[in-house]
């Protein structure tokens, strides 16, 4: 999980990817899931998401999962909460009323660490990841999440030979290749971004495009 780069990426502030507000796909399409309020939604990567105070808004408890502590400190430091801090497996648990974030690596978790767990939201996750750890990513995912299970994933593309990532260029055909043996995949939204997106614009990327996919177990979609 390169925690080199990401803990001087935290450490230098150098976070553009970090919204200070919540994610409008989030808001528009987590609806379409039917998610169950109560429910229990995990957060893979989540860093400091306003978007996880969003979920425990609706309704929801939610566990993220972080890797770099810094990002984990900060997102209860802006949010004026005070976690309770626990020692779980290879994991320190941040616990703030109805939100949870696991400190450390996404890999080592397991299913028993997500039971109950039914919905998920990737919105910084795969896009985050190199395309050798991509697989590898979705397929743990698969595999810990339990059955059934569905969430929202946000993606983006663009002409990766124009800009090194992350985030990373991951075009619908991948997000197929990489959840379609586990998952229904339905694009619930395309959408050309480039001109709103003017950071990337100025680094030479000529295409780029948001996407947002509904995604659920395929014995829940059958």
């Amino acid at each position: 999980m390169e925690e080199g780069f990401w803990q001087t990426r935290w450490q230098r502030d150098q976070i553009g990817f970090h919204l200070n507000v919540v994610n409008p796909g989030l808001e528009t399409y987590w609806p379409r899931l039917e998610v169950p309020k109560g429910s229990k939604v995990f957060v893979p990567l989540c860093g400091k998401s306003v978007d996880l105070c969003w979920l425990v808004d609706q309704g929801y408890t939610v566990l993220g999962i972080e890797l770099i502590e810094k990002a984990v400190t900060d997102f209860f430091v802006e949010q004026n909460l005070t976690p309770v801090i626990t020692q779980k497996g290879p994991f320190t648990c941040y616990t703030a009323g109805a939100i949870t974030i696991l400190w450390g690596d996404f890999f080592n978790l397991t299913a028993d660490d997500l039971v109950d767990y039914h919905a998920f939201y990737d919105r910084a996750a795969l896009i985050a990841l190199p395309e050798d750890l991509r697989k590898q990513y979705a397929q743990h995912l698969s595999a810990i999440v339990p059955k059934p299970c569905k969430g929202l994933l946000l993606t983006m593309d663009y002409p990766q030979h124009q800009m090194k990532g992350p985030p990373f260029a991951v075009p619908p055909e991948q997000v197929e290749q990489l959840l379609g043996e586990s998952f229904s995949v339905e694009c619930t939204e395309e959408r050309d971004i480039l001109e709103e997106e003017w950071r990337f614009k100025a680094v030479g990327i000529t295409r780029m495009f948001d996407y947002v996919y509904c995604v659920r177990c395929r014995s829940l979609a059958n």
